[in-house]
């Protein structure tokens, strides 16, 4: 079993016996900094919440180039791509420093959400309210962003 799950943001409310559950089907691994997690596009088979250390969601472009959407500490989760019906991650995962995290299999998740559907609800209301956090953080910083570019008059 998964020591302090329940501690977790995305798990604080579940029951003992939904802990248990879940902690099966959990492990925890190490990752070292600069170590990617995942890459966008890949299958989404897992779910993740940092136990420890610093993880940035990175949306790659050409070549090289990456922006950080966002940069996720202790207790954070993501990659929750079973909660919305997505089969792959849509940013990439990887370590700033090194890290704990708790890896989660989707499927053992999805199971569990789809037999017991009050769970499956509060489960899919707090990591849709923890990503809509996420995206209004992330929109403040894009706003701040453009508001400092400079406009060129011709």
């Amino acid at each position: 079993m998964v020591e302090g799950l329940e501690t977790q943001e995305v798990f604080q409310f579940l029951r003992p016996d939904e802990v248990k559950r879940i902690s099966e089907a959990s492990e925890t691994i190490k990752c070292l900094a600069g170590e990617t997690v995942y890459e966008r596009g890949a299958k989404a088979k897992h779910f993740f919440t940092v136990l420890d250390g610093e993880v940035a969601l990175r949306l790659p472009g050409k070549g090289d180039f990456s922006i950080v959407i966002d940069q996720l500490t202790r207790k954070a989760m993501f990659g929750a791509c079973v909660c919305f019906n997505r089969d792959s991650y849509a940013l990439t995962a990887q370590c700033i420093e090194d890290a704990m995290l708790l890896k989660t299999e989707n499927a053992v998740l999805k199971k569990l959400m789809d037999e017991d559907l009050l769970l499956g609800y509060r489960l899919q209301t707090r990591i849709s309210e923890i990503y809509f956090n996420r995206y209004n953080e992330t929109m403040k910083k894009l706003q701040a962003i453009v508001m400092n570019i400079p406009l060129e008059v011709s």
